[in-house]
């Protein structure tokens, strides 16, 4: 592998996992705060252990039948997802971003994320597109942009601290 390979994914893992980190400090707060439940990563690790088994869409996830260690295998996604997007973050913006970041990339790329969330996990786990099914569309879309807001800071934060180390 290249050393700009290598260099790309060392810093896509510790940027991602950094601006994951600030994502779930995130959840606690607001559950603190403002009484928010955190999304249950278990239901995610459901979702993901009926894809091989031919079931994509749940109707709702919560009512179908657990899977043994779908929590694990829904905190790794949950991981692996932040350590992706960094990863699109330094491939739409360059290595040099890690070494100069700036809020702008970070940003574009977080809020971005939340595409995912809306157009293929909730749809999937029977919550509508953005949440449409959901008791609270609008509260739900909300809360939904500003985690993904706060994903776009933590990957400038993560970013600035790996470029305080690599310099």
């Amino acid at each position: 592998m290249p050393d700009t390979a290598v260099a790309l994914l060392l810093n896509a893992i510790v940027i991602g996992t950094g601006a994951t980190l600030v994502m779930d400090a995130w959840a606690i707060l607001r559950k603190r705060l403002l009484g928010v439940p955190a999304l249950d990563y278990g239901l995610v690790g459901r979702w993901l252990a009926w894809l091989p088994r031919g079931r994509l869409c749940h109707h709702p996830i919560a009512a179908s039948p657990p899977v043994r260690g779908e929590r694990g295998i829904g905190w790794i996604a949950h991981y692996l997802t932040g350590i992706v997007f960094a990863a699109i973050l330094l491939g739409l913006w360059g290595l040099d971003w890690a070494h100069h970041p700036t809020l702008a990339p970070a940003l574009i790329v977080g809020i971005g994320s939340v595409a995912a969330p809306f157009l293929l996990m909730q749809p999937a786990m029977g919550a509508g597109i953005a949440a449409s099914r959901t008791p609270r569309p609008n509260v739900a879309r909300v809360h939904s942009l500003v985690t993904h807001a706060v994903f776009g800071l933590g990957l400038y934060v993560a970013g600035w601290v790996v470029s305080l180390v690599a310099n």
